[in-house]
């Protein structure tokens, strides 16, 4: 019954995420799992080991069957991949190689939660408390604490990591752009602070209901008070005003060239894509617009073979209007996933080399292990190769903080580039592989991204979404999917630098600190 309730519990909250958006669902969800993991907490028997007392035991399977059945259900979209058959993958290894690759990253988010569980009773349990009313709400409030501070460390550390997409945070986006104002202040990690100390008030209110009523109220009554404090201070970031300099504003022309995968490195897939970016750039061109973007690899050739052979830089030549073209890059004997920024001569004015590459998509991690196994997952005889994070991309109209598809869901990445000068921000999808749950996911990161630098942004996509976004977080416009669409907006370069640009996540260093504080007092009641 225990592991029936977290399952469906963790189902909801994956119903939170885009296209689903249930994302009220957020803030109540987390409570069984909560409740299940302090519930009957007793003191360690000291002559059992640490692994026996905290580690193999029912809360940790219950944490983990919560994280598979989030991150599992948000993240199911990664099986279409499947099938592969357009790439020589015989389809029976295809759908075996799309089930490993969910599974893989569901069970390293499910991770996640496990971890946090078993942290989290190590913590509160190291020593049993006292019974008297007092302790038992400051006992409350010390877990909601250690709760918060080691759910958002967690985060903190896997997103250091290669695999990276299902923060809480991404919950709330993009239809909750109220709260979404909050990632101003440490990024996501505000967010998700607030998720998960909102759920840990209301079930620590459940907790104490049967031993005081008055706390039980005072709990209840904190985190009414909180969550509603929360939209309160995000509506009132979200109301102020967006000062842009109209002097300075860029019209970008937005291609989507809808090239599906299963043709787009093979000869008609290509043909396609040259008469598709050479036809939109000529048109958008004739609009008078000051920029085109084209999405991810959106010529998916070697950038001398463009300049030498292709219609898409004779049109440049003829057109003079700037363009940031997707296309692989060379280094060494490996190749680079890249956007570059040719100017209206014909110049490469600079270039920027995709960072965060897609574990067995764009290189294989372990390979001597799983290379001859997966290797035929890379469309390319060599492996991508990542760029360098020190990287500025310049544009004419000033530095421009860059993303190519999967770096959407590492923030770290886009507050860097901000720091160092970035003044808008332009991302390139390809998302051709998966159903429309996926591109709605990406377009809810790059939402977020948007908020917490507190800068414009445009999004070209191959199939959708692409897009134009403000710094609120309001989608002024987005293209329909799997259609060949043009379209002609404007984004303004800024120079504001919000706290989290300034500090980054100094919140969950500050939790961290503060939980540790609460822990000392803990020992001494």
């Amino acid at each position: 019954m225990k592991v029936l309730l977290v399952a469906i519990s963790g189902l909801l909250m994956g119903l939170t995420t885009a296209p689903f958006s249930a994302f009220y669902l957020a803030w109540i969800t987390l409570i069984p799992l909560w409740l299940l993991t302090i519930s009957g907490n007793k003191i360690y028997n000291k002559k059992k080991s640490l692994f026996n007392n905290i580690i193999i035991n029912e809360k940790t399977a219950i944490a983990f069957v919560w994280g598979f059945a989030y991150h599992g259900f948000g993240l199911f979209w990664i099986t279409g991949i499947h099938p592969m058959t357009w790439m020589g993958v015989p389809w029976l290894f295809s759908l075996l190689i799309a089930l490993f690759c969910w599974l893989f990253i569901t069970i390293w988010g499910a991770i996640l939660v496990t971890v946090w569980s078993i942290s989290f009773r190590w913590f509160i349990g190291i020593k049993r408390t006292g019974n008297t009313k007092q302790s038992n709400l400051l006992q409350a409030i010390i877990r909601v604490f250690f709760g918060i501070a080691i759910w958002c460390l967690l985060e903190l550390l896997w997103n250091q990591g290669a695999l990276w997409w299902t923060s809480l945070s991404y919950t709330q986006s993009p239809n909750n752009l109220i709260i979404l104002q909050l990632t101003k202040l440490s990024g996501y990690s505000t967010v998700t602070a607030a998720i998960v100390g909102i759920n840990g008030l209301f079930a620590e209110s459940i907790l104490i209901y049967y031993q005081n009523k008055k706390q039980f109220l005072l709990l209840i009554f904190t985190a009414l008070i909180g969550l509603i404090g929360l939209h309160l201070g995000g509506f009132y970031l979200y109301q102020q005003s967006l000062v842009n300099d109209v002097n300075k504003a860029i019209n970008v022309g937005i291609i989507q060239g809808n090239i599906p995968n299963t043709i787009k490195l093979y000869p008609e897939g290509l043909r396609k894509a040259i008469q598709g970016y050479t036809t939109g750039y000529e048109k958008l061109s004739n609009q008078n617009v000051d920029l085109i973007i084209t999405p991810e690899t959106a010529l998916p050739f070697d950038l001398d073979y463009i300049i030498n052979n292709s219609s898409f830089y004779r049109a440049i030549l003829e057109q003079q209007v700037p363009v940031i073209l997707g296309a692989f890059g060379s280094q060494n004997i490996s190749y680079t996933n890249s956007l570059f920024m040719i100017d209206k001569t014909g110049d490469v004015l600079s270039r920027f080399d995709k960072v965060k590459l897609v574990p067995l998509g764009e290189y294989i991690p372990f390979e001597d292990i799983l290379g001859k196994l997966i290797d035929r997952l890379s469309p390319l005889d060599s492996h991508l190769m990542a760029g360098n994070t020190a990287q500025k991309f310049t544009t004419p109209f000033g530095q421009a903080i860059t993303g190519i598809c999967y770096e959407s869901a590492f923030s770290e990445h886009f507050r860097r580039q901000a720091k160092a000068g970035g003044k808008f921000i332009i991302t390139a999808s390809n998302n051709a592989h998966y159903s429309e749950i996926m591109p709605a996911q990406h377009h809810a990161q790059d939402v977020i991204r948007a908020i917490e630098t507190d800068r414009w942004m445009a999004r070209a996509t191959n199939t959708g979404y692409s897009a134009i976004v403000n710094p609120k977080g309001d989608t002024l416009w987005i293209s329909d999917i799997n259609t060949y669409e043009l379209h002609q907006g404007t984004i303004y370069p800024r120079t504001t630098k919000t706290l989290y640009v300034k500090w980054g996540d100094w919140l969950t260093f500050s939790l961290s600190i503060i939980a540790g504080l609460l822990w000392l007092i803990k020992l001494t009641l």
